[in-house]
Formats: C-alpha cells, structure tokens, sequence
C-alpha cells in the first residue's frame, strides 16, 4: 500500500511533470529536486524509471536537502514502503554530511545521485546542469507560500533544459511570477496532482517557454560526439577515459610509452585525503569534494582485491596548531567526524602505534591505493582501448574535429573529442601553457622493515606507509626543475630521514629501492580540468569570469594533478567528461571556476581591470 508520500510524489512530481512519457527516447533524463527530505520523490522517480521498458540509459537526479536523517531513522522510516529495496540500496550509499555536493552511483551506475546539502538559496546558484524536470518543494514544515525565494528562482532559467517542465507544492501569485519571470508558462495543476501538504491542497505545473535565452558562456559548452582520443595513459589519463566511457563515449588512450602508468603514476604506492582549512576557501573546498569521491571509487576497489591499498584513513600532522583551534575548525564547517578527527599526540599514538610531537588530524575518508594498479584497471573499462608506444607529434584541426599525427606527419586517430593528459609534455600539444607551473622531481624510496608496521598511512612534511608486510614506502624527496632520473643516494638519505622523524624508525642499515618522477605542478596547487582556452587568451567584456573565456573546440585538458593526483584524479576525471558531454557537473560552480585552466587568464584580465584609469576610486 503507498504511503501518502509515495502517492504524493507520484501524483503531483511524476505527472505534474508528465513522467514517464517524456523521457522515453531519451538517453539522458535529469531531474531537480528542491526537497529530498526522506527521498520519497527520488524512490518513486526510480521505481518509475525502472519498470518502464523505454527509460533512458540513465537517470540523472539533483537533490538539495539541509539534513539527512540518520541511517535508522531513514530506514524506520521505509520498512514499510512499496520501494523498500531501493531505500535500502540509498541508504548504504548515504554520503557523510559535509558542505559539498555528493555523487552516488546506484543501479550499477545508471541512476547518478547529485545531493547538495544546502537550501534553494545556496544550491541554485551553484549547479551547472541542463534539467527537463524540476520538482519544486517546500521542505521545511511550516514554511509558507510567501517563502518561495524569487531571487533563487531565478536561477531556474539559467538550468531548464528546451521545453522543461515543473511541478510545484503550492499555487500562490509570488511563486507564479518568479516562475514566469523565469520563462516559465504556469497553470494550477490538474485534480489528480493536488495532495495536500504543510496545510497547502494545490499545486502549480509549468513549461519553460522563454522569449529568449541566451546560449551558454564559451567555457560551459558541450561538445557533440561519440568518441574521443586521451593522451597520456597515467592518473589524469587512465581517469578521463573511465568517466568517459562510462558516459558512452567510445574511448582511446595513447601514450608514447609502450605501456601504462610509466611515468609518476607508476609508484607502487600513494596517498589520497583532503585537509582542515580555516578558511575553508575553494583549495579546501576542491580537496574534501576530491577526496570524498577518491574514497567513494577506491574502497570497493581495494576490498574486492582488484587494486592493492587501504582506504581505513590516514594520519596527517598538526603541529601548526592547537587541538582547541583543530576542533574550533571542524565545528565552525559542521565537518562529521567520519571526515576528520582532531587527536591529542597521546591519541594519534594510539591510532598509529609511534610517538607524535603534537596534536594530529584523523582523515577517515583517506588511505593509499597503487597508482599503477589503478591505471591498469580504469584502461580495462568497457568502451576505454589503449595503444602503447605511440608518441603524439601534433594536432591537426579536420573535419571529424582533430587529427592526431606522430613526428613523420602520419595520422595516428581522428575524433571530435581530443583531451591532453600527458602533463609535462601538454604545453607542446597544445601550443602554450593556460598558466605558470613548475617541473618537480620526486623520489620515493622502499625499504624492509622488519618487525615494523603501521596500521595507518602517516603525513606530515612527507610521508610513510606499508605496502605489504614487512615493506615500507616512504619519502618523497622534492627538486624544483631537476631532470636527473638516476634513482640517487642521497635522496634515500633524505627520505631516511622524513621516516625517522615520522616514526621515530631507523632503518639506515637497510637496502632501499627507489623510483624516480616528475609532477607538474600549477603555481596555485590546483589542476587544470576542463575546456582548452584559446592562446589569445580572455578577451571581451565579461573576461574577467573563466567560463567567459574563448576555448578551442572540441580540445580538452586535464593536467597540473601535482603532489596529489590519487585525491585529484577520480571527480577530475568525472567532472571533465561530465563537461564535455553536458552532463550535470559533479562540483559548485565556484570549484568549477578554480579549477578552468582559463583561470589564471581571467586573473590576469581582473588585475588589468584593477589597473584601468576610473576603476579605483577610493
């Protein structure tokens, strides 16, 4: 038997928004909800979607929620629901309650989950999708009519897809003008919509219908096309093809080594975790959204055996501050403590099993994975083929999009989506550099040690973990624009010595192994993700705003991963091919803009602008 929920969801979200019938023909669908609550309208949306023989491939679902209730109150809450299974599903995949947005894959992948804990007024804004539905609640019990915020609504324009279609829980003049100021054509809904809720027994239906829109900004345009080429088969490679490819996009990977992951992503280990800011500013933002995700994809990973880690967490330093200020943090961002855990050295030694110094931050969303290993099982994706032992000499713009030829002027492939991920080599493909960055040399050195192990991965100035019983990976040593690839003595010294003051472990009589890499590292830490910018640079009025930038079509980059490409890579990867292809992006607006290679010329244009007679005026 439904609940009244249930009915409620069907009745006025489902038709209001004359589901299923609009989506058959579809491959892509995507919905917004304003008012997940206890998911009622995502269950009754899937279950629809599920039963319905000419669904599309897949379901795209936003959801903006202040809270989720906990797991036994969501469970109690479903015992008895015709879509028990599927909030049972849900409930495993809970996100933590962070101030991010969340990706959840269900269904095998098919139905991707986009929750933003934040209201209307904070999340609108900040998404960048392309909706065919929108449900449009009233979340809060008690809230009015009159509540529904017209500036936010605003933002419904910006997001409706040709022809988009809305259900609303309420029929009031305020919420029938912003909805008509949005482009939005309304109509009360008909009888079988009208369910009751928070005292309100009608409901708005609308179609957006504008007199005119205007098209996206050059930086925020998909590309059409079904296949695309990848250079560089290492972490942001091997990355961009699996997003890809399980978008649909037909994907080969070359790289000029004869096989993968050669270059850094070749170590036998790595860490990934986010950081505790004060601020709490975009790097932060990107890091705990980028970790989240790297967590989220690695764990089944590394518990089914396909991919050698361990994804319990890490132990990272905190010497620069106190325990009072560390948990004053996590507080002031509502940070859970399944995210980070602020220890006193007493505590951290407990965990770790060594001696600290100070206070130290518990990442539990944190751990190490084998970048190789991973290389390895992302070019194993179906729909993902790749060649070895091919060096890309130039690109070459042609009728299929771009042509890619080796150093003899012969063409290797042709495709509509090209994305340089070959880091070092990338400002020679694409004819310049989006910004300032630097070459680092890294070594990291593995030695047998014994009786000794840690439970933990620990961080602090460099780092330690344990590969296998009895191994230890530790180092890494840092060069600025060093090119010598000779695994060297003294770096192992240097590294010896990052593990003795880590652990307080001595392991200067051991025979050490080494591995030599190079990471190219953007002069703000952060990657370059998404559309190439055109080498003029940013031009127009609006040039100070990234998106803003002209791009060169069709050409993508994902590069710049640094010091963290394990945290960096998976939402990289995803957000670049939800880019390319116009699925709904993974990440804020504002993490989106901090990451657009075209960034740092849009600083370059604000600065210029600073600088302009009549613009400071004091």
């Amino acid at each position: 038997m439904a609940t009244v929920r249930e009915a409620r969801a069907e009745q006025l979200y489902l038709r209001g928004n004359q589901l299923p019938q609009r989506w058959h023909g579809r491959t892509d669908f995507v919905v917004l909800d304003t008012g997940f609550e206890l998911g009622h309208n995502l269950l009754a949306t899937w279950a629809a979607w599920r039963a319905d023989p000419a669904a599309p491939s897949r379901l795209w679902y936003i959801a903006l929620a202040e809270r989720l209730p906990s797991a036994a109150d969501w469970a109690q809450a479903h015992q008895h629901s015709r879509f028990a299974s599927l909030a049972a599903e849900l409930n495993t995949q809970r996100p933590l309650q962070t101030p991010d947005f969340h990706s959840v894959d269900l269904d095998g992948g098919r139905v991707r989950l986009l929750l933003a804990f934040a209201g209307m007024a904070q999340a609108l804004p900040e998404l960048v999708a392309t909706v065919d539905a929108f449900y449009l609640d009233v979340p809060r019990p008690g809230r009015t009519p009159a509540a529904w915020d017209a500036h936010a609504l605003r933002n419904l324009r910006r997001l409706a897809a040709p022809a988009a279609t809305l259900a609303a829980a309420a029929d009031d003049a305020p919420l029938r003008e912003a909805l008509t100021a949005a482009g939005f054509d309304c109509s009360s809904a008909p009888s079988h919509t009208n369910v009751g809720h928070d005292g309100l027994a009608s409901a708005t239906v609308a179609r957006f219908a504008p007199r005119h829109l205007a098209p996206p900004p050059p930086g925020r345009c998909a590309t059409a096309g079904r296949s695309a080429v990848v250079v560089g088969a290492g972490l942001a490679g091997a990355s961009a093809a699996r997003a890809l490819a399980r978008l649909g996009i037909d994907t080969l990977v070359l790289d000029r080594h004869a096989l993968p992951a050669q270059e850094t992503s070749g170590n036998a280990g790595g860490l990934f975790h986010g950081v505790v800011h004060g601020a709490d500013a975009v790097h932060s933002r990107w890091l705990r959204a980028a970790a989240l995700r790297a967590h989220r994809v690695y764990a089944p990973l590394v518990q089914a055996g396909l991919v050698a880690g361990q994804t319990q967490g890490l132990l990272r330093g905190a010497q620069a501050t106190t325990l009072q200020a560390m948990g004053d943090m996590l507080d002031a961002q509502c940070l859970p403590s399944p995210w980070a855990q602020a220890l006193s050295a007493d505590e951290a030694q407990a965990q770790s099993g060594i001696a600290w110094p100070g206070p130290a931050w518990l990442m539990g969303r944190a751990g190490w994975v084998s970048p190789a290993g991973l290389v390895a099982h992302w070019l194993q994706t179906e729909g993902v083929h790749w060649r070895g032992g091919v060096p890309v000499d130039r690109l070459q713009v042609c009728a299929a999009g771009w042509r890619l030829l080796d150093d003899a002027g012969r063409p290797l492939a042709e495709a509509p989506i090209v994305v340089l991920a070959n880091a070092l080599d990338l400002p020679r493909l694409l004819g310049h550099a989006p910004g300032d960055w630097q070459r680092q040399r890294g070594q990291v050195s593995m030695a047998g040690s014994g009786k000794h192990e840690l439970p933990l991965p620990v961080a602090d100035g460099g780092y330690a973990l344990t590969l296998s019983p009895g191994l230890l990976l530790f180092g890494a040593s840092s060069q600025w624009d060093d090119t010598d690839d000779r695994v060297r003595p003294e770096d192992h010294v240097l590294n010896l010595a990052v593990l003795r003051r880590l652990t307080g472990w001595d392991l200067s009589g051991l025979p050490s192994q080494g591995r030599v890499g190079w990471r190219m590292q953007t002069e703000d830490r952060m990657p370059w993700v998404g559309a190439a910018p055109a080498p003029q640079g940013a031009a127009g009025p609006r040039r100070d705003q990234p998106r803003f930038a002209p791009r060169l079509p069709g050409l993508y980059v994902l590069a710049g991963l640094g010091s963290r490409g394990l945290t960096h890579a998976p939402l990289a990867g995803e957000l670049l091919a939800h880019w390319i292809t116009g699925a709904p992006m993974p990440v804020p607006s504002r993490l989106i803009d901090a990451v657009d290679p075209a960034r740092h010329a849009a600083r370059a244009a604000r600065t210029a602008q600073q600088a302009e007679p009549g613009l400071n005026r004091s």
